[in-house]
């Protein structure tokens, strides 16, 4: 005879009862085995560097190593997805960055995991800043010059941008949807050849990361014209934002956080978001970021859950009035 409602409902209670001090001790022996992170990009890049840096510490503090395990390609989606069909334990995370959290929701058809259901916020990493550049010749020598020089011919400026759907791109497309400025965006293979081009004289503008514009500018290669944060940065305290001088209340910037699986126990997501705000609270961390020309962001989980939310929002918005479709 097939047990009863009740009686169903008295097993179960029964089952999580006994399983509830299994659980209990896992967590609090957290973590009792390796630890890996996912970045879904090769090695070398920003959010694999910045990955790596928080892994090294969080090494040093728990009694177990934590490994970073590169997978890149595709937009970073097919790493991101490997780690939302994680086991929700805590011993998989995933790194959530500007592109594949917070642009490639509204870019990419068929996109293999949801940004916000799929993964338990942990915690941000780092802000990546962006900048204006442009070439010493250029005429405009402010972002205020650029910006009448636009409004006098629309669409003749060309504007370089690291590729479709980019950070870059994507910053450029926001800058003119909340001002109505018009630029020609030039898309290259990724930001080393829209630089080199740029330093030649072959495109007068770039929307490009602080960290590589930053040697051009100080060998007086490139002319920063304005940055992309909410506040100036500490390397070019004396370069203004967009959102002084052009777009109050814009901002843009590259990122990079942290993510678990969805059903990961909520005691272990606010394990790690402990470990890893101490670690970027640390000042010899705050300064190794500061020369990798990041700000660190250490936030609570409700804090990093709405800014992906927040991300994602904005995102969508810009790439449906710009018409921003990748194939994928």
């Amino acid at each position: 005879m097939a047990p009863t409602p009740t009686r169903r409902a008295a097993l179960a209670a029964t089952a999580a009862a006994l399983a509830a001090p299994r659980l209990a001790r896992a967590q609090s022996d957290y973590p009792s085995r390796p630890v890996r992170i996912i970045v879904p990009f090769p090695p070398g890049q920003a959010a694999d560097l910045l990955t790596r840096l928080v892994a090294d510490e969080l090494s040093k503090r728990w009694p177990q190593r934590v490994v970073v395990e590169n997978r890149g390609g595709g937009a970073g989606a097919p790493g991101v997805e490997a780690g939302a069909r994680a086991a929700p334990d805590g011993y998989t995370l995933t790194t959530a960055t500007s592109g594949t959290f917070g642009i490639n929701p509204s870019v990419l058809p068929r996109l293999p995991y949801d940004a916000e259901k799929d993964f338990a916020a942990i915690s941000g990493i780092a802000i990546v800043p962006l900048i204006v550049i442009c070439h010493p010749a250029f005429a405009a020598r402010t972002i205020g010059e650029l910006a009448a020089q636009a409004r006098a011919r629309p669409g003749a400026i060309d504007v370089a941008s690291a590729g479709p759907a980019t950070a870059q791109h994507l910053s450029a497309e926001l800058l003119m949807l909340r001002t109505g400025l018009r630029f020609n965006i030039v898309h290259y293979r990724g930001s080393g050849p829209a630089v080199t081009d740029l330093v030649a004289g072959n495109v007068p503008v770039m929307f490009d990361s602080v960290a590589s514009a930053l040697p051009h500018i100080r060998a007086d290669r490139a002319r920063p014209l304005a940055v992309t944060t909410a506040r100036r940065v500490p390397q070019l305290a004396d370069v203004p934002t967009l959102a002084e001088t052009l777009a109050p209340g814009y901002e843009s910037v590259g990122w990079t956080g942290l993510v678990a699986p969805a059903a990961t126990p909520p005691e272990i997501v606010r394990r790690i978001n402990a470990e890893v705000v101490a670690i970027l609270r640390e000042p010899a961390v705050v300064a190794r970021m500061t020369e990798m020309v990041t700000i660190p962001q250490p936030t609570t989980p409700e804090e990093y859950a709405a800014f992906i939310r927040s991300e994602i929002a904005k995102w969508r918005e810009v790439a449906r009035a710009a018409n921003v479709r990748l194939e994928g």
